[in-house]
């Protein structure tokens, strides 16, 4: 057998060498191919997720200026009702001895 390339043995014909070659291209490309879907797979995920992060940031906002509002609202209301009962006479406070002589 020749020696090619420092005394390697040349195991393959030339034209075998290209199918080589190119079988090792596609197969290269292929392997491209499936790490650039998986990097567009995974690139699409986190985008979606940083979208429901985002939507949820909002509502977390949302729900605490609701809270806020209500807050504000119930006290608005507990002092209503606490002014509507010192104004009742039902609910003053009664000296028992004097209504019993």
């Amino acid at each position: 057998m020749p020696l090619v390339d420092g005394g390697s043995a040349a195991l393959y014909t030339k034209q075998e060498n290209e199918l080589f070659i190119m079988n090792c291209d596609i197969d290269g490309d292929m392997e491209n191919q499936v790490e650039m879907e998986e990097k567009t797979r995974l690139i699409n995920q986190v985008l979606e997720l940083q979208h429901t992060l985002e939507d949820l940031s909002a509502r977390v906002d949302a729900v605490k200026e609701e809270n806020l509002k209500l807050k504000s609202e119930n006290q608005v209301l507990g002092q209503y009702i606490e002014n509507l009962m010192s104004a009742s006479s039902v609910f003053q406070t009664t000296d028992t001895k004097s209504k019993r002589k």
